[in-house]
């Protein structure tokens, strides 16, 4: 049993209460860790030691900072495979993912702000021969970074690495279901010389201690990602207060297939984009949208290329398909399978709990599944599944493509597959996403806003824009 800890003021620490939340391993369905169940008391440990901390931090050349940013990405690079072992561990999605995905994006996330806070500029105006304007970008204080189970790593340093770069200090807060890489990542901290309160990470249920850091006096910016009804729960607490806000929340991302597509390119592509993670990212292609000149060869192509993929054990090398994430998950994910069933879905492959053979038997196995003949407006449409599900649709014109994909209260991302640049241009000016790819997805390059559009949340991350978001923009104009 591995016991996790906080780490709070440069050192890992229990809880003051004592009291520890259990761990699942998804792929095997036991209990394999505890993770500390904080409350109010930690996180005002950790406010304490960020207030002592920010008067240096904030003040601290920006190189510097930006060396021991680097530092701690080299130590996570050294140990890459222990953090892909333990990000496999914790999720259940396949090592090979971890190994390739998951850990070499969260050391990017870190090299990536550390230099980028370097070349971090602002303004100057010359107001006709009476003034110059010039601007300044401080940082904020002391802010919360809030990320979800999906991603543990990955979302975690694309949030405290800007915070950190720019000058603040973090309270960080992992989901309590996939905290494993978060504590290994505190132990680097510690061995990279991070200064003590600059960086403190409280685990715990988001609705003891999550609650607690978004409503406390002392937080001035929160940063989450998760759920929209958190979202709102967040904003409704955070807005009256007036603080920065930036919410990454959830999507119901539509695939737009036209008939002339790269066919054979398309389909590997999207069966990636409809299934990777086993459709727990936010960023999943989960409504199909297929022309009908090519839907019955496209849907028979795709069924047969996601029947091929391998369903088991994510430590083993060939499966593409690990487990979700917890029983409680794939029970919700059945839950809307059935639904989709009771809504006159056809199910066209997958659909079934797996119930593999020897060690693995109690995880968390789902098939892909993929159903047809549902309306736009069912709730199998319209609701965010998080899951490998996802259904097929036909269309026939541009216009009716874009109705189908804008029907959602979502509007994180799109992808569209088309030979025809016009069109592609067309439908992406049209598209109501944050992230709209062109025969690609996932495609990502860290310059770039990253965020969503009406309940897909609020604010953008990424480049410039995470920067401007974890600091203050102040004028100060001098008398010529």
């Amino acid at each position: 049993m591995i016991i996790l800890k906080n780490y709070v003021d440069g050192k890992l620490t229990a809880p003051l209460k004592g009291n520890f939340i259990d761990v699942f391993r998804p792929a095997f369905g036991d209990v394999f860790a505890q993770v500390p169940d904080s409350s109010s008391e930690d996180i005002e440990l950790a406010v304490k030691s960020a207030q002592k901390a920010f008067p240096v931090w904030s003040n601290t050349p920006v190189q510097q900072r930006s060396n021991l940013m680097l530092r701690l990405a080299d130590l996570m690079e050294r140990d890459l495979e222990k953090l892909a072992e333990a990000e496999c561990t914790d999720t259940g999605k396949p090592l090979s993912i971890t190994r390739s995905v998951d850990i070499p994006r969260a050391i990017a996330n870190i090299r990536f702000f550390a230099t980028a806070i370097l070349h971090f500029s602002s303004e100057a105006h010359a107001t006709d021969n009476l003034a110059i304007n010039y601007t300044l970008r401080q940082p904020l204080g002391i802010v919360a970074c809030i990320s979800p189970w999906n991603l543990p790593l990955y979302l975690f340093t694309w949030k405290i690495a800007p915070a950190l770069a720019a000058g603040n200090c973090v309270i960080g807060k992992p989901s309590e279901i996939t905290p494993y890489t978060a504590y290994l990542f505190s132990e680097l901290c510690i061995e990279a010389g991070f200064p003590a309160g600059v960086l403190n990470i409280v685990h715990g249920s988001g609705a003891q201690i999550g609650a607690t850091l978004v409503s406390h006096d002392a937080i001035s910016a929160v940063s989450f990602t998760g759920g929209t009804s958190t979202g709102a729960s967040i904003a409704k607490e955070v807005a009256p207060k007036f603080k920065k806000l930036s919410l990454e929340l959830g999507g119901k991302n539509p695939t737009i297939v036209f008939d002339d597509c790269d066919f054979e390119h398309t389909v590997k592509e999207v069966v990636r984009a409809s299934f990777s993670n086993q459709g727990q990212i936010c960023l999943c292609g989960s409504r199909l949208l297929i022309q009908n000149g090519i839907y019955e060869k496209f849907k028979q192509a795709f069924i047969a290329e996601v029947k091929q993929l391998k369903v088991g054990n994510p430590f083993d090398e060939q499966t593409k398909v690990g487990a979700l994430v917890s029983s409680q998950h794939l029970n919700k994910v059945l839950s809307y399978i059935e639904l989709a069933k009771k809504e006159g879905g056809i199910l066209l492959c997958g659909g079934e709990q797996l119930f593999p053979e020897g060690d693995i038997k109690n995880g968390y196995y789902l098939q892909p599944t993929v159903f047809e003949g549902l309306s736009q407006d069912c709730r199998t449409n319209q609701e965010e599944i998080f899951g490998p599900v996802v259904t097929l649709t036909p269309f026939e014109t541009e216009e009716e493509a874009l109705l189908m994909a804008n029907s959602t209260n979502y509007g994180l991302a799109a992808s569209v597959w088309t030979n025809h640049i016009q069109r592609a241009h067309n439908i992406a000016h049209k598209l109501q996403s944050g992230i709209v790819w062109i025969n690609c997805w996932m495609l990502r390059d860290l310059r770039t806003p990253f965020g969503g559009v009406k309940n897909s949340g609020v604010g953008r991350e990424g480049g410039w824009e995470a920067l401007r978001f974890f600091t203050e923009t102040k004028n100060v104009c001098v008398k010529l």
